[in-house]
């Protein structure tokens, strides 16, 4: 199956069967109390512009599209933690599930899934971090998200640890020339930068994550042919990321944005495109 369907997540995820789901990753609003909002601009030479590049060159910007939406609940609990339940309900006994958030959530999210799937299930806190945008003057910058693993039964999940990518040590000279030369495989807390704004990589959707993130994730908790559900797709990262790695995807989004986003990003893999 490869399918992205244009709906609510929770009338479809009340469509699937109990324990179908390979993996699950999901990347929710993440209740920052502002409209997320992303801005396609064009940038051509000019004599005169809005931007300096380059040894010194002027460029103008023109903006071409705009995706966002609004980042704020009333109730964040009442709003995420059914879709929590359903997904834990169609997990298979092996099955892991990645929640995605960051700073402003994390700790009431970690109780929700805790009464959910069990302390027991706990299995990590991966911490993201990155160093991109502005710093505050006031506090510490927030430079980090949260990705919470719990594995329905943790004796008894997939997790493959050859498949780990392995990354430079910090300070190579303290562990020899051999172990350097292989590097090191990933702990709990990932340097990754965000997904550059005028890489190629770039959808102009707005809170779109790194697609290497993703590939890191299945590579070691999924195998070729299983099934990865995303029922926050957004720009569709986590698809992209399973069908380069061989895998079925199911992704489900709510925006009519996403949904074109992800149909043209995800052409070459032929998708069912579903819409309500």
């Amino acid at each position: 199956m490869r399918r992205v369907v244009l709906d609510d997540n929770l009338t479809v995820l009340g469509q699937i069967d109990d324990g179908s789901i390979d993996f699950i990753y999901i990347d929710p609003p993440f209740h920052t109390g502002k409209r997320q909002q992303r801005t396609c601009v064009k940038t051509e030479r000019a004599a005169s512009g809005d931007r300096v590049g380059f040894q010194g060159h002027t460029y103008k910007t023109t903006a071409v599209s705009e995706s966002g939406f609004a980042d704020r609940f009333d109730d964040y609990q009442a709003f995420l933690q059914p879709r929590l339940e359903q997904a834990r309900r169609v997990l298979k006994p092996t099955g892991s599930l990645y929640l995605h958030i960051d700073y402003r959530e994390v700790h009431y999210c970690k109780v929700w899934l805790d009464e959910l799937f069990g302390r027991q299930s706990f299995m990590n806190e991966i911490i993201w971090a990155y160093d991109y945008g502005g710093r505050s003057t006031r506090r510490w910058s927030a430079k980090h998200d949260s990705l919470l693993w719990y594995a329905k039964d943790p004796n008894d999940y997939t997790f493959h640890y050859d498949e780990m990518e392995r990354i430079p040590y910090m300070a190579p000279g303290l562990v020899g020339p051999e172990k350097a030369a292989r590097g090191k495989t990933p702990t709990d807390v990932w340097w990754h930068t965000i997904v550059s704004p005028t890489g190629k990589e770039k959808t102009g959707y707005a809170t779109q994550k790194p697609i290497a993130i993703l590939e890191r994730i299945l590579k070691v908790h999924t195998n070729p042919g299983e099934l990865v559900l995303d029922f926050f797709a957004g720009s569709g990262t986590t698809g992209e990321a399973a069908a380069k790695l061989g895998r079925d995807f199911l992704l489900v989004d709510s925006s009519p944005q996403a949904f074109e986003v992800m149909a043209d990003r995800l052409a070459e893999y032929t998708p069912e495109l579903v819409r309500a």
